[in-house]
């Protein structure tokens, strides 16, 4: 280590003497060709093409061969990766404090301030992240006789707007840890036009805030997983699928653990361009999508041994949707991810399936107020600031529910909603600033009528 940091001030004492020293430029006959010496080598350049150039300083003289700028770059490397590592001991050192503040009944209450029912998928969740940190404090100690735990990645299933991002975001605030989101839908295999796979793990990269020690134990969630399923179904398809089965066969390594290699931010690959190396055996990543369509797939793997006519007909009709797609979901078996187009291999590698219901009209109605950080809550801090005080009727908020039902958009759509409803008089609001209250009822959401404003005495 120490004879590392010699080599490296020396590499910084003799840049900094070459502004002092001169360069050699000589000319053939034959043809032109330019000559520099490197400072660091004193070995003579010929410069023909755009391989060999050099870096060089035109002021000072300095230069730079290539082999050279190779060599300091693998021994600051070098010393980088000694550093991680003394890091690294130093969390594994204290995982053991980490894990006492995260058990699962404790991550449960937390979760349970923002997000509004899936009581199960949050049981799920806690006990999946709680084992992943398990499994690095005991990987991290001696004398295990070579047992190796298998990480726990998480899929999560359910419909838009239930809350998966959302208990995400929360989850990753309670841990402290990075937690980076990806769409994976904009993936595609290498080779190809879109971005690879190595994106997902450069987001968490920048998520950390370029620290790899942190990077290497932080929270991955590939977004609209389903969209990469594989267009043929189980079946393999003989045209280049690059956005699809492409995408997954690239994952499988950096799901079960695996050095991932990527350009900064901005950069193209190409083989002269330096790369950071991540690890991601301790990286948890959760998958989640919709999986539109996956229901039909378990009904008809739960009934295919039924008649089709007779007393063993399927009556659906007149079933409700929702409650329909709640019962069959949280049957899902890794059979019928795969045969809704997700590969094997990668079912394989998601261990745990994490289902999330449909919300309701009352789970929408809790959703707009309790809690901390209710849609309704955000809006009255705003208006507070210019001296209102917001009111929300319960037909009115019966309305906004209803009308996120209609839209199909579940939790997601409460905003946009009130965001309509709010517009107008946010825009007038400002204008005045005495203390007034702004009464929201069923008529501003269904009709667009305005909202009532009452003026109040000041204190």
């Amino acid at each position: 280590m120490l004879v590392k940091k010699i080599q490296y001030v020396k590499i910084i004492s003799v840049a900094l003497r070459a502004e002092k020293e001169g360069s050699c430029m000589e000319q053939s006959n034959e043809e032109k060709v330019m000559h520099r010496v490197c400072h660091f080598c004193n070995r003579d350049i010929a410069i023909r093409n755009e391989l060999d150039m050099p870096i060089m300083d035109p002021e000072t003289g300095f230069s730079m061969c290539n082999r050279c700028l190779k060599n300091i770059y693998q021994v600051i490397t070098e010393i980088e990766e000694e550093n991680r590592k003394h890091v690294k001991t130093d969390f594994l050192k204290d995982i053991g404090k980490v894990i006492a503040k995260i058990k699962p009944h404790i991550i449960k209450q937390y979760l349970d301030q923002y997000i509004i029912n899936q009581e199960r998928a949050k049981k799920i969740l806690s006990v999946a992240v709680y084992n992943h940190y398990k499994r690095m404090m005991c990987l991290s100690q001696p004398n295990r006789d070579g047992l190796e735990i298998e990480k726990s990645n998480v899929v999560m299933i359910g419909p838009s707007g239930s809350g998966k991002t959302a208990m995400l975001m929360h989850l990753s605030k309670l841990l402290d840890v990075p937690f980076a989101v990806t769409d994976a839908s904009s993936l595609t295999e290498a080779g190809f036009v879109g971005a690879d796979v190595e994106v997902a793990v450069r987001n968490l990269y920048y998520a950390a805030d370029k620290n790899i020690d942190k990077t290497e134990h932080g929270i991955i969630y590939l977004d609209e997983f389903d969209k990469i399923a594989r267009k043929s179904g189980p079946n393999q398809s003989i045209t280049a699928d690059p956005g699809h089965e492409g995408v997954q066969q690239a994952l499988l390594k950096m799901l079960e653990g695996n050095v991932v290699e990527f350009t900064a931010r901005g950069q193209r690959k190409h083989p002269e361009a330096p790369t950071i190396k991540v690890n991601t055996t301790n990286i948890l990543f959760i998958v989640g999508g919709a999986f539109v369509g996956l229901e039909d797939i378990i009904e008809k793997r739960l009934h295919k041994n039924e008649s089709p006519i007779g007393f063993g007909a399927k009556i659906t009709k007149t079933e409700e949707e929702t409650s329909r797609y709640d019962r069959l979901i949280s049957q899902v078996a890794p059979e019928d991810l795969i045969q809704f187009g997700i590969i094997p291999e990668v079912v394989g590698r998601l261990p745990i399936i994490c289902t999330l219901e449909t919300l309701d009209k009352e789970a929408l109605l809790r959703i707009l107020t309790e809690p901390k950080n209710a849609p309704t809550k955000q809006y009255a801090e705003l208006m507070r600031v210019d001296n209102i005080e917001l009111e929300f009727t319960e037909e009115a908020l019966l309305a906004i529910a209803d009308k996120a039902i209609k839209r199909k958009t579940g939790a997601r759509g409460l905003k946009g909603i009130l965001e309509d409803v709010m517009l107008d008089i946010m825009y007038e609001i400002p204008k005045s600033t005495e203390k007034r209250r702004v009464i929201i009822e069923e008529n501003c959401i269904t009709e667009g009528s305005k909202p009532r404003i009452e003026v109040l005495p000041e204190k």
